[in-house]
């Protein structure tokens, strides 16, 4: 997979539901054993919680997903959170949402959207960052045209990384490179040739999205 979504970095959430509290946590990882690292270590700081339960999924490896209810319910837990992340499009992360009962039953439905919401919650909190090959391009351009190549850009899903206003603006940003090809003819169009894209090179590497 060339292109990917994983967490940007570590995120922690946490939500009441009828007394019960739900603290949910993501982080970016590249390995089965780094994910059974995390969950354990949520384990043991949590030991005095009635579930911590769990998901994970890798790109690469034999187990690709797997996930837990930890003693509550079959289906109320590990696989709402997977399907929070899987309809997301990420993967390479680890999920623990540990929950304290607050002595009040929430049955299956009610589980179902408070291990969802938390496992939601704490990818909210973590950021999502876009795995790929990105071209960064210096895009020189007057006030007259800037708003419209700005949204050029945000078009093309491109990340604006500086803009120095001077006598006239230069931007910096990335575009992914399969998009790469596209934006400049774009450029070319929207300015009628007066604006074009100067290539500063190329790398693998994740760009925080949201």
């Amino acid at each position: 997979m060339s292109c990917y979504l994983t967490p940007d970095t570590f995120g922690e959430a946490e939500l009441t539901e009828k007394r019960s509290r739900f603290i949910g946590r993501v982080w970016p990882v590249e390995s089965e054993e780094e994910a059974r690292a995390r969950i354990e270590e949520t384990r043991k700081k949590h030991y005095d919680a009635r579930h911590n339960c769990w998901c994970y999924l890798l790109r690469e490896g034999v187990s690709q997903q797997r996930y837990s209810d930890d003693g509550e319910p079959q289906g109320t837990a590990g696989q709402p959170m997977l399907n929070v992340f899987q309809s997301g499009g990420l993967t390479d992360l680890c999920c623990v949402v540990t929950r304290y009962f607050g002595g009040v039953l929430l049955g299956a439905g009610g589980l179902v959207r408070a291990y969802s919401a938390a496992a939601k919650l704490a990818l909210d909190a973590a950021g999502v960052r876009q795995m790929a090959r990105w071209q960064s391009v210096l895009i020189p351009t007057g006030y007259s045209i800037y708003e419209r190549i700005r949204r050029l850009l945000e078009e093309y899903e491109a990340v604006v990384e500086d803009a120095d206003f001077g006598a006239d603006i230069l931007i910096t940003a990335l575009v992914r490179e399969d998009r790469a090809a596209a934006l400049h003819r774009a450029l070319t169009e929207l300015s009628a040739g007066t604006v074009s894209a100067e290539i500063a090179g190329t790398c693998f590497r994740g760009v925080k999205i949201r």
